[in-house]
């Protein structure tokens, strides 16, 4: 374990390897690659286990913390939705868009769909930048003002879009995006 946290730096590192790159290391074989491999998958199913649904979503910290486990680990861009009654309670989060390592496709449609599924009142878009850049794109800041605007028409409330890279995390609320 020593030799891999010298080599790649970190814990965060050495998950995030590739197999290959792993077992360029002296005395890493494919069992223990397959071991690392799954401590990461179980360790994000854990986090994700630990988020009750019908918790009430008070603050944007309360928000992270339902949604910062559906990123963890990822190697490519993901986009999310936590949907919400009126009064709050999360209803539920769909993973509504998969991507590459510099955009993921997110399309209005599956947030609708998603929200009107649930039966959600708000919602609060979030997905994750891989560049470990969390600063909000011209493209995001033009996806949230599309998609508050198509929400509204179907009565249902865009709250916040969060962007999460690693442990760090920004809401375009807070940042003054006006939508």
């Amino acid at each position: 374990a020593h030799g891999l946290m010298e080599r790649f730096g970190s814990l965060a590192g050495v998950l995030d390897a590739l197999p290959a790159e792993l077992e360029k290391t002296p005395g890493v074989g494919a069992h223990a690659v397959t071991l690392l491999k799954a401590a990461k998958e179980l360790s994000g199913r854990y986090l994700n286990s630990r988020v009750e649904m019908g918790e009430i979503v008070q603050t944007i910290e309360n928000a992270r913390a339902i949604l910062q486990p559906y990123f963890f680990g990822a190697r490519t861009e993901r986009a999310c939705i936590l949907c919400m009654d009126g009064k709050g309670k999360s209803l539920g989060v769909r993973v509504i868009g998969e991507g590459s390592v510099n955009a993921v496709q997110l399309t209005i449609r599956a947030a609708v769909e998603t929200a009107l599924s649930l039966n959600a009142s708000k919602v609060i878009l979030a997905h994750n930048h891989v560049s470990g850049v969390a600063l909000p794109s011209a493209a995001d800041k033009m996806t949230t003002v599309q998609m508050s605007q198509v929400l509204e028409a179907v009565g249902v409330i865009l709250e916040d879009h969060l962007i999460f890279v690693d442990d760090d995390m920004v809401s375009l609320r807070a940042s003054d995006v006006p939508f």
